[in-house]
């Protein structure tokens, strides 16, 4: 275990960076500042997810940025992806000359900052607070353990993933879960939310994973050392932000 530890130093402090980071944020609990910072993620990515779809295109910045802009006042930020897709669409059918991997980039990893800044408006920095421990649960579950006793492969996408890992992960992050379940919520539903979002993030993973080496690429980026980029570190986050949020919904 010593030796796992110490494989991965760099990784470790930057992942305790980004913690104390996200805790300071969480602790101004500012819309502003919150939708600042999810936009500059999210314009980070969309350059990151153009590598991985092979797709070089600045107007989607430009379709993003208004969307993005609107999201600052509209109460549903996640419908707004619909009005850029209808856009878009729009200018396919008219101009006959878009990329219609443009799609893609709405897909992902757009919608899913929409739903980021939903789950905050609409539950608070608490939430964000749940999924960030439930996520980060899952995935150091899943790193520890695998590396400790992982045996059998988990699938043929993500090679060094295995079920004892994914297990271990989903453990660790339901005991998460509980701890920090934000108030309301039943102990059945945090762990009905903490094991459905912590699989959710096992396969946000798993996606990125599959964008890489499709695009031939080891990560997506080079911005944060030990983890890769933005989207490296935030694939669990952005799948696991629409269950959650959905999941809420359907309880509270």
């Amino acid at each position: 275990m010593k030796d796992i530890i110490k494989s991965s130093s760099t990784r470790i402090k930057t992942a305790l960076a980004l913690f104390v980071a996200a805790l300071i944020i969480g602790y101004i609990d500012s819309f502003f500042v919150m939708w600042l910072l999810f936009g500059g993620l999210l314009v980070i990515a969309i350059n990151e997810s153009q590598k991985l779809y092979d797709i070089k295109m600045d107007s989607i910045y430009y379709y993003v940025g208004a969307m993005w802009f609107v999201a600052y006042f509209y109460p549903s930020p996640e419908d707004l992806i619909f009005v850029v897709a209808i856009v878009l669409a729009s200018v396919l059918a008219y101009t006959k000359n878009l990329d219609k991997k443009i799609f893609l980039i709405l897909f992902y990893p757009t919608v899913s900052f929409l739903f980021l800044l939903t789950l905050y408006m609409e539950y608070g920095v608490m939430s964000l607070l749940w999924l960030l421990m439930i996520v980060a649960g899952a995935d150091v579950g899943a790193y520890y353990v695998g590396k400790s006793i992982g045996k059998t492969k988990f699938c043929e996408t993500s090679p060094n993933k295995t079920i004892e890992g994914v297990a271990g992960g989903l453990v660790v992050a339901t005991i998460f879960g509980l701890i920090f379940a934000i108030d309301n919520v039943s102990v059945f539903g945090a762990i009905v939310i903490s094991v459905a979002v912590a699989l959710a993030s096992v396969f946000g993973d798993l996606f990125e994973s599959y964008l890489k080496r499709e695009a031939g690429v080891k990560d997506s980026g080079d911005i944060l050392p030990g983890h890769g980029g933005i989207l490296d570190r935030m694939d669990g986050y952005l799948f696991g932000s629409v269950i959650m949020l959905v999941i809420l919904r359907a309880v509270m």
